[in-house]
């Protein structure tokens, strides 16, 4: 009978001691971050618990993107809509809540000059899943020496002689296009669709010596991956499920 209750009571401790950790995760550590963030003179939206501010941004993508845009160039407030609208209210400089984690945005060119300048005092934030699928684990993810070590490798394939070789391929890739909008007999073109076949064609073509009906299958893969991953951005996590 004692060893069934001191189990017992083991039980009843790391239930307590799970519990506690948290409701320090996503309560008080959220509540700690947001009074020190306001003591800097940075605002933002208020933490709601566990869900932070996803809630939020659904609603307003998903309101945002109801109904037929205008024809101008004012993208931002559409496909970004919880940013343009935390920019008018809380300025250039603000945290909103992914889940129980804090972002900080910096949109003041000067702060954002410093933070690429000095990158080895600022670490990455850790992809999820669904980015990491996406991404691998190349410069974009990567920090310390591998980053140095990628960032020289890029440097050298960007460099002004390498991009003016890829320039042939991209006028042919163009001409193409318009070779097929002249044969085709219909007036009406769909250029979303068009653009991303041309586009799609010049990476194949620069980057891998190939074209895009022979990996059309690779980019339709990563197309849908990178839906599933916009969809997925700003959902509510469970903190001990992810």
């Amino acid at each position: 009978m004692s060893i069934g209750f001191l189990v017992f009571g083991l039980a009843i401790l790391y239930f307590f001691s799970l519990l506690a950790k948290f409701l320090h995760r996503v309560w008080w550590a959220p509540l700690r971050t947001q009074y020190a963030m306001e003591l800097q003179g940075i605002k933002g939206p208020s933490y709601k618990f566990v869900r932070g501010n996803t809630v939020e941004i659904s609603s307003m993508k998903s309101n945002s993107m109801r109904g037929n845009m205008e024809l101008n160039h004012d993208i931002f407030s559409r496909t970004m809509p919880h940013f343009y609208t935390w920019i008018n209210i809380y300025g250039k400089v603000f945290y909103f809540w992914n889940g129980e984690k804090a972002e900080l945005v910096i949109t003041e060119p000067e702060l954002v000059k410093e933070v690429l300048n000095k990158s080895e005092s600022y670490s990455r934030t850790d992809p999820d899943k669904y980015m990491r699928k996406i991404i691998g684990d190349g410069i974009v993810a990567s920090e310390g020496e591998k980053w140095v070590k990628l960032r020289k490798l890029a440097n050298q394939a960007f460099h002004a002689e390498n991009l003016k070789n890829m320039v042939p391929a991209m006028v042919e890739s163009v001409e193409m296009m318009m070779k097929k909008w002249r044969e085709e007999k219909t007036r009406e073109v769909d250029i979303s669709k068009e653009f991303t076949f041309m586009t799609s064609e010049m990476i194949s073509k620069t980057a891998f010596g190939s074209s895009y009906s022979q990996g059309e299958k690779v980019f339709n893969m990563l197309r849908q991956l990178s839906i599933i991953t916009g969809r997925n951005a700003y959902k509510t996590k469970i903190p001990v499920i992810r």
